[in-house]
């Protein structure tokens, strides 16, 4: 995993925090000095805080059946989270679910309940391909299916195949996704996130101090937790296969020894039979 350099961030636009009457008096460690009305974020403390998200995330991934559901319902971040879950899922690493329209509510602390409307959109989906069942019906009713289908995939398509709680919550802009960071809280999902001069970085597990706003920001600060989820699942791939390796070996070795033991518990046997 590469290492993101000062300047890298400040060239990321990654510094420019909110107006001063925005700011949040938790957020106040983080902030280096305003200029214009406009605070300025301390950038050692953005590569810190990106440096520690990254290895929690890279440790992550590398655990069997580790998930990482991301939070980015703000349009600028939206199409980013896409193109970089569909990167991580070419290069293998799975594991990755994402909010990119809104956050519904009750997604983490109610997810028996919202798992319904993952089935509904699955069945409406295989309906919709199937000729035989289409006949059955009305085009007006197959339309409703395609406009109820097409609502659910906006709200439900990044998670839908989500059937348990995630092991952690990547949220892009903490202020904004109020909600999911306060389910994750409730539900004690652990957290990073981006977290601006109006939010409060002492919720989140692992807080990463930036311009939330900023498409340069953003692409960098996400590419960088989707390079650290992708690396830590090839680790932990590799590991799984080595394992297994050690595993087949073992076996392989109990099987060539078992006639050696049985053949020596014989001949304990035989002696004792003649004593």
């Amino acid at each position: 995993m590469r290492d993101i350099t000062l300047e890298e961030l400040l060239e990321a636009g990654c510094h420019f925090g909110h107006q001063v009457t925005r700011q949040n008096p938790k957020a106040r460690d983080y902030i280096f000095e305003a200029r214009d009305n406009i605070h300025i974020i301390d950038l050692a403390k953005t590569k810190e805080g990106l440096d520690e998200a990254a290895e929690f995330v890279k440790s992550l991934a590398s655990k069997e059946n580790s998930t990482l559901l991301i939070v980015a319902s703000k349009k600028q971040a939206t199409q980013m989270v896409v193109d970089e879950v569909v990167r991580a899922q070419e290069a293998g690493a799975d594991g990755l679910f994402y909010v990119s329209n809104r956050w519904i509510g009750g997604i983490l602390t109610n997810l028996s309940e919202v798992s319904k409307n993952f089935k509904k959109l699955k069945d409406l989906s295989e309906k919709l391909v199937d000729d035989n069942e289409k006949s059955k019906y009305t085009k007006r009713e197959v339309g409703e299916w395609e406009k109820e289908r097409v609502k659910l995939l906006s709200l439900y398509g990044g998670i839908s195949q989500m059937g348990a709680m995630p092991s952690a919550i990547f949220v892009v802009d903490t202020h904004f996704e109020d909600l999911a960071v306060r389910e994750a809280l409730r539900t004690k999902v652990t957290t990073v996130g981006i977290t601006d001069t109006n939010a409060d970085p002492t919720i989140i597990d692992y807080p990463i101090p930036a311009n939330d706003d900023a498409a340069g920001s953003l692409r960098l600060i996400i590419t960088h937790i989707m390079d650290a989820w992708i690396e830590g699942k090839k680790a932990g791939q590799a590991l799984q296969v080595e394992s297994a390796k050690v595993e087949g070996v073992e076996k392989v070795e109990k099987v060539e020894k078992a006639p050696k033991k049985a053949k020596a518990v014989k001949v304990v046997k035989e002696k004792k039979a003649k004593k």
